[in-house]
């Protein structure tokens, strides 16, 4: 990316966007006022207006103004205006003279481009021999223009009009400035747009405007040129504006005396911008490479890119400081390109990545859960868990009642057909309520609440979809009925407990599923409703956490094998009557108080007639009263006999 980066930033494009980036800073960093006696005399709008002439000017209203600058006690006069043709004898008799007498005076030199059909050359075109024996100094006042044609590189010239007005000045009034520096490759340190400098109109010299002190101009380097955007009186082919760094803040050109303002300044103080070399502008993006790197190894959409925007601003404001305070130009682009291709590939590297996981998530567990849980697991990765760990979650199994009897009856195809119609029922209950369906066991289903996603109301959403499950059931069988096919009841049985969930199986296969003591239980609670006639069991720790959402009855207290510890068994029912004498019946039964157990018993069947759990009990207290239970006897029944 780096390599990538380099190449683009090292090229036309990345160039360009360097210089952008150049012209920002120097935005940014702008306005600066000079500290140098620097002073511009515009040749303006508003001089051509009071004048009222046409370009060009006589030369002797430029002696005129020579001399007034004389003696106000200007230390250097330059004037950015390229005298290189003669004009009326008086005129250049009468600037000759003025040049003459002020002793300081700096004309400008120009190039231009021959071409002939044997040779092609760039020509010196320099002012009058009669103004130089007059004792004006020249310099080039060319500019140097990148190629998005904006001047930002000190002229290097040895015979550049800012050398030649720093050399007058040397000559004459040494003390006024130290000795200039200027480095081989800089770039200008432009204080601000135009009219940063002192500004005067020419007319405003040439009057004697009172408003102008006497020592204005004292001890002062004064340049004088075109300060002209649009004015038919100078004519649009002599406007000396260029574009700056300022064009794209303010839409205007700036006079191209002000830019040999800025030269002057710049190499007086000895402050240009240095630019860095290109290895600088690689190390200083491999840094930031290295530094961004911890968001590609981490990723996180949000907090990557912050820190990628962290480390953006920290880009720009330690380039910002550099060239505000230390008049460096640190290329900012090159890096920003580094550290957007970083970001962009380590971006749609884990796109990638979390849509492989996404489709592997998906595909994992779209057989177990709905999709809307399928969704969740996706958009919430760091709520799945796919190792074995230890959880307490719910678990359900149900089957049907007689199923064999029935598949006896029927043709295969048949058979297939039913069983599909319910499993697809019955797996839009569990699904319904969040549930996840591990299994389909033949005419049985296993499901569990409470994995792969956690669900503080596992237990209510198990028991909510056993409801539903037999409720589903009954649709179904006034259906089937009307095809003359009897469909069978169905038990189940509910529990919560802790179980291993997790993905288990060989290497070559597994399953996401929940294994232990508690998926057992829930097991044989669907086989114990055959006893008691139910259709639903749930274990007493599944009623614990219902905190009566659900209705429940009481049914039986049961031992699990090995397992020392009686289980608490009951049945969703609306019936409070039912309930409450249920529960007196099984008091007076663990009580063995058999005559009063027998009465309540009794009085439960006749509540609810065909009541299969009152027959159950009935049955087991003229047992017990012909041979009493054991010394200790608990009231629970063992599963194992069941």
């Amino acid at each position: 990316m780096l390599a990538v980066a380099a190449a683009l930033g090292f090229t036309g494009p990345g160039q360009l966007a360097e210089l952008w980036v150049f012209d920002v800073l120097t935005r940014a960093g702008a306005p600066r006022r000079s500290e140098l006696p620097i002073t511009i005399v515009g040749i303006d709008e508003a001089s051509f207006a009071q004048l009222n002439r046409q370009w060009p000017w006589p030369r002797s209203l430029f002696a005129r103004l020579i001399d007034r600058l004389g003696e106000r006690g200007a230390a250097v006069i330059a004037l950015d205006i390229v005298f290189n043709e003669p004009s009326a004898p008086q005129e250049d008799e009468a600037l000759a003279a003025a040049i003459a007498r002020a002793g300081n005076v700096v004309l400008a030199a120009d190039h231009a481009y021959h071409e002939t059909a044997l040779f092609r050359q760039w020509l010196r075109i320099d002012p009058l021999p009669k103004f130089k024996q007059a004792g004006a100094a020249a310099g080039l006042a060319t500019t140097e223009l990148d190629p998005d044609g904006v001047v930002r590189r000190v002229p290097q010239q040895r015979d550049a009009l800012w050398r030649a007005a720093i050399d007058t000045l040397m000559r004459t009034r040494p003390e006024l400035i130290p000795p200039p520096q200027v480095g081989g490759a800089d770039l200008i340190r432009y204080l601000g747009p135009a009219h940063t400098f002192p500004y005067v109109s020419f007319y405003q010299v040439l009057a004697g405007d009172p408003t102008i002190p006497r020592d204005f101009f004292r001890d002062q380097i004064v340049l004088v040129g075109r300060d002209v955007r649009a004015s038919p009186e100078a004519g649009i082919v002599h406007a000396d504006m260029l574009a700056t760094p300022f064009l794209a803040g303010s839409r205007l050109l700036t006079p191209g005396v002000e830019i040999q303002a800025t030269l002057i300044e710049n190499a007086i103080t000895g402050r240009t911008i240095e630019p860095a070399s290109r290895g600088a502008g690689l190390a200083f993006a491999a840094a930031l490479m290295l530094l961004a790197f911890p968001a590609g190894a981490r990723w996180h959409p949000a907090g990557s890119g912050a820190w990628v925007l962290a480390l953006a601003a920290a880009a720009a404001g330690s380039g910002y400081w550099a060239f505000t305070q230390r008049d460096y130009w640190m290329p900012l682009a090159l890096p920003m390109a580094a550290l957007a291709a970083f970001y962009l590939v380590v971006a749609a590297a884990s796109y990638l990545a979390e849509r492989r996981q996404a489709m592997r998530v998906r595909f994992a567990f779209a057989r177990y859960v709905s999709p809307h849980v399928v969704d969740r697991i996706v958009a919430h990765p760091g709520a799945l868990r796919l190792g074995g760990e230890r959880r307490t979650m719910t678990l359900l199994f149900c089957d049907l009642a007689g199923f064999t009897s029935i598949s006896e009856r029927l043709a295969p195809e048949a058979v297939a057909h039913l069983v599909n119609i319910w499993l697809t029922a019955m797996t839009r209950a569990i699904h319904g309520h969040g549930g996840t369906v591990q299994k389909f066991l033949g005419d049985g289903i296993y499901a569990f609440w409470g994995a792969p996603l956690a669900d503080e109301q596992h237990a209510l959403h198990a028991c909510e979809a056993a409801l539903a499950m037999q409720a589903g059931l009954a649709g179904l069988r006034a259906e089937f009925a009307a095809t003359g096919v009897e469909l069978p009841g169905m038990r189940i049985g509910v529990h919560t407990g802790e179980a291993i969930v997790g993905n288990m199986g060989s290497l070559e296969r597994f399953d996401y599923t929940a294994l232990g003591d508690s998926v057992n239980l829930a097991a044989r609670l669907e086989g114990v409703n055959k006893l008691y006639g139910t259709r639903i069991l749930v274990s007493g720790a599944t009623a614990e956490r219902l905190n009566g959402a659900i209705a429940l009855r009481s049914v039986d207290w049961v031992r699990v094998k090995g397992k020392e510890n009686a289980v608490f068994i009951c049945t969703p029912c609306d019936d409070r009557k039912l309930a409450a004498l249920t529960e007196s019946a099984l008091a007076a039964y663990r009580r063995q108080d058999w005559p009063a157990a027998r009465q309540a018993w009794r009085e439960v069947a006749a509540s609810a007639p065909g009541d299969s759990v009152a027959g159950v009990f009935l049955e087991r207290i003229e047992r017990f009263e012909a041979a009493p239970p054991e010394a200790g006897w608990d009231g629970a029944t063992a599963l194992e006999k069941l």
